[in-house]
């Protein structure tokens, strides 16, 4: 695998013509001043096209070894269903690409782990799991706020996430494809409160209930325990759709908005409260899959460490797996054990 050094651009393909990566990661990637979108690739040859003339790609692949065969790709965009992450990104390292691979990581920490391992014996290589939001100014402001004090002592988060999405031939609704609400979105107050707290929580208890027919998780309610501190959340894939993200400390708290899908095309606004004064912070316009792609490509073209560690994300996943165990075992869990 060569980096191209003329033009100081990634080449990127892209793993199947998942929505996600059609509807937002790929224009947003376009828009990146160190990226190139140069292939996508699908199960479906003539799909593959299509796509690709929509979205201005130049190549494009009936299969995805044809397009991890492409000695012009840099690197590997994963949008695959969750329980293909691992298995294609451990195929994409294989073939000397550097992986952004989408949220979870794996369907287990245990399978993550291998993810982990192939990236550490293959150092050339970039691999990132594709938290977004993190990205965005809005949680930069919010991790800054918390570093230097501003809200006092972190006392807790909370974060409220949901849609509604009854579809049984969506994969978010088929368990044994890693569906349900704890995997697509309960993973994100999972990360952010860690993120924020900047370590792992001590033990953790859930609630969850399932869908009678699906048999994924549609409703799960989490405590986090940080010793001093908690983080608390709601996720589910059945009620009206919403989200909101509250940080609170001693001194003060912040509220956004728009935590998660924050919009490419209008500001996004959170609110400060430092005593009874209360700021509305209004944040530019900008597109935090844009961000993302920047970061990721000049981490490799720069030869530096990627914003997020692979080992994050089987963090995150040993967080999820103790949340359902919690759950199953009406009690309090150690994550990891």
């Amino acid at each position: 695998m060569s980096t191209p050094a003329s033009d100081r651009t990634i080449r990127w393909g892209v793993l199947s013509t998942a929505k996600i990566g059609t509807k937002k990661v790929i224009p947003a990637t376009q828009q990146a001043a160190n990226c190139h979108v140069a292939a996508i690739c699908s199960r479906n040859a003539d799909r593959a096209r299509e796509v690709a003339d929509e979205l201005n790609i130049p190549k494009s692949y009936g299969s995805y070894e044809e397009l991890l065969a492409d000695p012009e790709i840099d690197a590997i965009y994963n949008p695959l269903p969750n329980h293909l992450h691992v298995p294609w990104s451990l195929k994409a390292i294989e073939a000397g690409k550097h992986v952004l691979c989408e949220k979870p990581l794996g369907l287990t920490s245990t399978e993550a782990e291998l993810l982990v391992d192939a990236s550490l014996a293959n150092p050339q290589l970039k691999v990132m799991e594709a938290f977004m939001y993190r990205h965005h100014p809005q949680w930069q402001k919010a991790r800054e706020l918390v570093r230097s004090g501003a809200l006092g002592r972190l006392c807790t988060v909370d974060v409220l996430f949901s849609y509604f999405n009854r579809d049984a031939g969506d994969i978010r609704n088929q368990a044994d494809l890693g569906g349900g609400a704890l995997m697509d979105i309960g993973c994100y107050p999972i990360s952010l409160s860690r993120f924020l707290f900047e370590r792992e929580p001590e033990q953790v208890q859930c609630r969850i209930d399932l869908d009678p027919e699906f048999q994924t998780d549609r409703l799960a309610s989490a405590i986090l325990d940080f010793g001093d501190a908690t983080a608390t959340f709601t996720c589910s894939t059945q009620m009206t759709p919403y989200q909101r993200v509250h940080v609170v400390g001693t001194e003060g708290r912040f509220e956004i908005e728009i935590p998660f899908n924050a919009p490419p095309d209008v500001p996004c606004k959170a609110w400060l409260q430092q005593g009874e004064t209360i700021e509305e912070i209004v944040f530019p316009v900008c597109d935090q899959y844009t961000i993302q792609a920047e970061l990721f490509a000049q981490a490799i073209l720069d030869d530096t460490d990627v914003p997020t560690p692979l080992i994050d994300g089987v963090q995150n996943m040993l967080v999820l797996e103790a949340l359902v165990r919690s759950d199953y075992e009406k009690a309090w869990i150690k994550p990891g054990e």
